[in-house]
C-alpha cells in the first residue's frame, strides 16, 4: 500500500500528527505494534491524564538544546490544545499548579483523538509489527500486516519509559540507522531508591507523604514527597530527579512553611509542659516524627522544650530543615513517566520536525532529546511537536 505519510506509533504525538496531517488533505496511516491505541494516556495521571499545563514555558523543559522546543510550544500553544478539548465537550479541572486533568477518564482525551483522526480520514492499524525500513524514492516498509510505502514518514514511538506498556528502543534504532546522532537515555520523571537506614526508614512509613521542599545542586521543587518500600517517590522527587545524577546528594527540607528556633521561641514563651513530640505532632505526622527524629536521628523528644538547649535545638532545626541522602539509585525505565536523551535535536528541525540530513524522515514527541517537567508538559510536547510536523509532512 502506497500514502503520503506513514505514522510509527499511536500515542499521543503519533495520533496528533496523524490527525492534523490528514486534515491538510494527506493520505495518512498510523502504524503500531501494540493491540491498541493510546495505552500510556490511559494510564496517565491515575487515570485521568493530566493532558496540559495552563503554564507552558520553555524553562519547563531539558534538551541539550534548549531553544529547540520555543518554536513548537509557541505554534500550537496549551491554548488550542484546551480548545480542542472543548470542541469536543470534555470536563476537566485544574488539580495544582496549573495542571489539567480529565473530570472523568483519560480515555476521553484518547477517545478525542481517535475522532479527530477518524473524521480525518486517518487509518490506524494495531498489533504491526514491523521488521525493515528502507528508503530509495519512497520509504519502504515490511510489517507483519505486509508491505507499506510512503513519501513521508513520521517516527512517534516514544522512549523506554514503562516497557511492561511495550516501550522499546525502536526509534533510537531507527535514526542511528539513517545516521542522526542520538544521545544517552535515562529514566526521568522517576522515583529514587535508597540503601541501608534510609531504605529501612522509607519502608517503615511506606505511603505517608510530606509536603516538602527538596533540592538537588542545581535545582528545588517544592511539592509532595511519599516514602515507598525502596525509598521515596512523590511529585517532588520526580521533579528532581530530571536534574540529579547518580552520587550526588539531595537536601530536604521536612517543615518548608515553618522555622523551629522560632517555633522553639514561641513554645518557650508561651510555658508550655507538653513534651516537644507533642508540640512538633502540630505540624508534623506523629510516626514520621518517631520512626525519623527519635529511631534514625536519636534525638530525645520526650522532654518539655525549656529543657532543651540552644544547641540542641540547633540540631533539631538541622535535622528537620536539612535532611541530606545521597540516592542510591532509580527505580529506572519500569516505573519512570518519561526518557531523557534521545535523537539529538541538532539533526532535527524546529520548524518542520524532519531530519536535516534525510527529506521526508520526521521525529516528534518523547524520542527526541526534549523532556518536560512533570504536570502535563510532556504531554503538551506531543501535542505541540505532533501538531507541527502535521502541517509540513
Amino acid at each position: 500500500m502506497n500514502v503520503d505519510v506513514i505514522v510509527i506509533g499511536a500515542g499521543a504525538a503519533g495520533l496528533m500528527c496523524a490527525a492534523s496531517a490528514a486534515k491538510r488533505g494527506r493520505k495518512v496511516i498510523v502504524l503500531d505494534h501494540a493491540n491498541k491505541p493510546g495505552k500510556k494516556i490511559l494510564m496517565s495521571g491515575g487515570g485521568r491524564c493530566n493532558f496540559t499545563n495552563l503554564d507552558i514555558r520553555p524553562e519547563n523543559y531539558l534538551s541539550q538544546n534548549p531553544h529547540f522546543c520555543k518554536s513548537a510550544l509557541s505554534r500550537y500553544t496549551q491554548w488550542d490544545f484546551i480548545a480542542l478539548v472543548d470542541e469536543h465537550g470534555i470536563p476537566y479541572h485544574e488539580k495544582t499548579q496549573g495542571q489539567l486533568f480529565c473530570d472523568n477518564k483519560a480515555s476521553d482525551i484518547l477517545n478525542m483523538l481517535l475522532e479527530e483522526c477518524h473524521r480525518a480520514n486517518a487509518a490506524i492499524h494495531t498489533s504491526c509489527a514491523i521488521t525493515q525500513i528502507q528508503k530509495d524514492e519512497h520509504f519502504q516498509l515490511e510489517t507483519s500486516l505486509g508491505h507499506f510505502s510512503c513519501d513521508s514518514l513520521v517516527i512517534a514511538s516514544g522512549g523506554l519509559s514503562i516497557p511492561t506498556m511495550g516501550a522499546t528502543g525502536f526509534g533510537y534504532q531507527l535514526a542511528q540507522q539513517f545516521g542522526l546522532h542520538c544521545l544517552k537515555t535515562d529514566a526521568a520523571l522517576v522515583p529514587f531508591t535508597l540503601s541501608d537506614k534510609n531504605q529501612h526508614l522509607a519502608k517503615s512509613l511506606s505511603g505517608l507523604s510530606l509536603k516538602v521542599n527538596a533540592t538537588s545542586k542545581t535545582k528545588n521543587f517544592i511539592d509532595d514527597l511519599l516514602f515507598t518500600h525502596r525509598g521515596l517517590s512523590g511529585p517532588v522527587i520526580l521533579q528532581l530527579s530530571n536534574y540529579w545524577q547518580l552520587g550526588e546528594s539531595i537536601e530536604i527540607n521536612l517543615l518548608p512553611t515553618q522555622d523551629i528556633p522560632t517555633l522553639a521561641d514561641n513554645w518557650k514563651q508561651e510555658k508550655t509542659k507538653k513534651e516537644l513530640t507533642s508540640l512538633l505532632s502540630h505540624h508534623l505526622p506523629k510516626r514520621f516524627i518517631q520512626q525519623y527524629l527519635s529511631e534514625l536521628c536519636g534525638f530525645d523528644l520526650t522532654k518539655t522544650i525549656s529543657s532543651y538547649s540552644a544547641e540542641s535545638i540547633e540540631q533539631l532545626s538541622k535535622h528537620i530543615h536539612h535532611w541530606s541522602i545521597t540516592p542510591s539509585g532509580t527505580e529506572g525505565y519500569r516505573t519512570a513517566e518519561v526518557t531523557s536523551g534521545g535523537v539529538n535535536t541538532d539533526e532535527i528541525s524546529s520548524k518542520t520536525f524532519e531530519a536535516k540530513k534525510v527529506p521526508g524522515l520526521y521525529f516528534i514527541g518523547e524520542v527526541l532529546d526534549v523532556t518536560g517537567w512533570l504536570g502535563g508538559f510532556n504531554f503538551q510536547w506531543a501535542w505541540s511537536s505532533g501538531w507541527c510536523a502535521g502541517q509540513y509532512v
